[in-house]
């Protein structure tokens, strides 16, 4: 090591010792490495003027793998808790090692910040006239009603940003809130009968420390958009937006009638008939303003699903979607501009022979059904003048009438005839059933979130389960779909897909778009076990339900966060996909879901993983036997009596470094 570099890492070390709490920086550091190389921050250098400093750049990141958390330390169990270091290495054999930690900006119901000197509940809900949601199930007690579910994130930045009480750098999180499971009486199921809130928070990054503050918490006015139906995850588009998601479309078939439809529509509108099923299931885009405000539109034109995680790719017109529902499918638009998803064709796969979860296994082809066209303006003026029964007939009982075809589509056996002309409608009105009866294979179940690896042009997709419409025999299960496997695996598995361009769809149409995946294999996969000692029915050293999933390029790592009904905790994980070794980052609250996943490699120099969590202490009575009783008095102590739940990002110490070469 010559003069120079070790004064470069004596300058580091510097500014390491004036800031002990950091955010996850790789970018930051390797940044400062390199930037410390010239030798003037010294007078003592000897080193002659025209020696050049070696350039010590990023080599990679590890993690370690915490333990699970067990009732030996049962508050463990019942919090966040984060054991894992991740280790920084550089070009020169040496590295830097980072103990994680996790840091809320709220638990939701908290009162925080509006910005203008008042206060705003966390998670709060609001009608169409954004007037707060009133709890009135306990009398003498009520309050605004307020989310246990927080969900997807986007961490950004806007140009030219300006908020007043931001000292650092202007940071902006979108986040949305999926649901709340219970009114205030703990009986009252609310699941679906409320209208997603979506926020946007100003944050202080902290120039010198990275480090992220609450100033100012904005609750977006989505009233222009009839309000918003179960926002589950979400990402960050390339241009700076976020993408969220209304997952479980409604039935329109079935949604006069429908008990919990009705409700949102009395919760929403005041009204229990007046919400229209068909402005819902469709894909909201926020943007945010410089202010800290944002505004929203949905677009309509992207096939009405169970959206969950979608993924824009390197083309900035390519979205993979994850259809969360059973006898779901792969769905793909290809916007007719980039960065801009108001008009574009939507497609569906047919996977071809040999699909299997053994990663050994090799890939299962897929090719492309084109369902349509369109332009969200003319989508969303249908939704508003057509009716279900405008579109096609459909029977739950075989009516022996030959015109009539016979689908499978979200976990229901059906009869439909499509109506005269109905095409287009249908296709994005009706996109399950529709899709269901063109060819495509919908049989996966619970395809929850999506990413890519821009540089191997690959895509990731999470299946939670693997059971029901997938498996040979089952009642949803298409033969002759691809989509058979032998036997269940509830642990569920991340698949990954091949992306590439040059393809054309079953009609012989050219698809434009160099980012279609092509095929479908199993990169990793959970394992169901009997219960263990703890209660968990899957093997707590691998995945079980990925859901959430966010790609690193910088790292190379693959993050992924489970909503397991087979974990007593549900997990973050760290995949390296150069080294395929998979280990345990973080471990949300019993009963919770992990939520909000959000990588980000770079802002203002810094590295950040955001992550939430849904619905602690939600038990299962087999599944939490062993633990309830124990953990929970502690989770309602932690999280508001289990009414609460946690927004918040991983940070870390520096704990140990090594300048030496290996």
């Amino acid at each position: 090591m010559n003069a120079n570099t070790d004064l470069s890492r004596r300058r580091l070390l510097r500014l390491l010792g004036a800031t002990p709490m950091l955010p996850i920086g790789a970018g930051s550091v390797a940044a400062m490495l390199s930037a410390c190389g010239g030798g003037d921050d010294s007078p003592a250098s000897t080193t002659p003027p025209t020696q050049t400093t070696p350039t010590v750049t990023l080599a990679g990141v590890s993690f370690s793998s915490m333990a699970a958390p067990s009732l030996a330390d049962a508050a463990a169990m019942a919090t966040t808790t984060v054991g894992s270091t991740m280790t920084v290495n550089f070009s020169d054999s040496s590295k830097l090692d980072f103990k994680l930690s996790y840091k809320p900006f709220f638990i939701t119901g908290d009162a925080v910040s509006n910005g203008s000197g008042g206060t705003i509940v966390a998670g709060g809900y609001y009608d169409i006239n954004n007037k707060p949601i009133i709890d009135t199930t306990v009398a003498g007690s009520e309050r605004q009603f307020f989310s246990d579910s927080p969900d997807g994130t986007s961490l950004l930045t806007v140009p030219n940003a300006s908020v007043a009480g931001v000292k650092g750098n202007p940071v902006f999180a979108v986040v949305q809130f999926e649901y709340t499971t219970f009114a205030q009486d703990a009986k009252t199921d609310m699941y679906g009968k409320l209208p997603s809130p979506i926020a946007v928070l100003t944050l202080d990054q902290d120039k010198t420390s990275g480090k992220l503050s609450l100033v100012k918490y904005h609750n977006v006015d989505t009233s222009g958009v009839n309000g918003l139906w179960i926002t589950c995850g979400a990402s960050l588009s390339p241009w700076g937006t976020h993408l969220s998601s209304e997952e479980y479309e409604p039935n329109a078939f079935t949604a006069a009638s429908d008990a919990q439809f009705k409700a949102y529509s009395k919760n929403l509108y005041g009204d229990e008939t007046k919400a229209n099923p068909y402005n819902y299931g469709h894909l909201p885009e926020i943007t945010v303003n410089p202010d800290g405000t944002a505004s929203i539109k949905k677009h309509y034109c992207m096939g009405r699903i169970s959206h969950e995680l979608v993924q824009v790719m390197g083309d900035n017109r390519t979205v993979l979607m994850g259809d969360d529902a059973t006898n779901s499918g792969y769905f793909v638009f290809v916007a007719d501009k980039e960065k801009d998803l108001s008009s574009g064709s939507l497609y569906v796969a047919k996977v071809g022979a040999g699909f299997s979860l053994d990663p050994a296994a090799a890939a299962a082809p897929l090719t492309w059904i084109k369902l349509g066209s369109a332009t969200s303006d003319e989508i969303r003026a249908l939704a508003a003048s057509t009716k279900a029964t405008d579109i096609m007939d459909v029977k739950t009982a075989d009516p022996q009438d030959a015109t009539y075809s016979k689908v499978t589509s979200n976990g229901r056996v059906e009869w439909i005839k499509l109506k005269q002309g109905m095409e287009k409608a249908a296709a994005f009105l009706e996109t399950h059933r529709y899709a269901a009866l063109v060819g495509a294979s919908m049989g996966f179940t619970k395809m929850e979130g999506t990413t890519v690896n821009l540089k191997d042009k690959i895509a990731y997709s999470a299946l939670a389960n693997c059971n029901g419409s997938m498996v040979a025999g089952s009642s949803t299960n298409v033969p002759g779909n691809g989509i058979s496997i032998p036997k269940a695996l509830t642990a569920g598995a991340v698949m990954m897909l091949n992306l590439k361009g040059g393809q054309k769809d079953l009609a012989g149409g050219t698809i434009n778009s160099e980012w279609m995946p092509v095929d479908t294999k199993a990169l990793l996969v959970g394992e169901d076990i009997a219960a263990d000692a703890l209660g968990n029915t899957a093997n707590p050293d691998k995945i079980a339900s990925p859901d959430n999933l966010k790609f690193s390029e910088k790292m190379r790592t693959l993050f992924i966060g489970e909503d397991s009904g087979n974990h007593v905790n549900n997990f973050l994980w760290a995949y390296n996909v150069d080294t395929k070794t998979l280990t345990r980052v973080l471990s949300t609250p019993s009963g919770a879901e992990s939520t909000g996943l959000h990588a980000v490699d770079d802002i203002n120099g810094w590295t950040y993983i955001m992550s939430n969590f849904q619905h602690p202490g939600d038990w299962s009575s087999s599944l939490h036997a062993k633990v309830k009783d124990t953990l929970d008095p502690l989770v309602k102590a932690n999280y508001k009596n289990k009414f609460g739940a946690a927004v918040g990002y991983l940070t870390a110490d520096l704990s140990q470094f090594k300048l030496a070469k290996a």
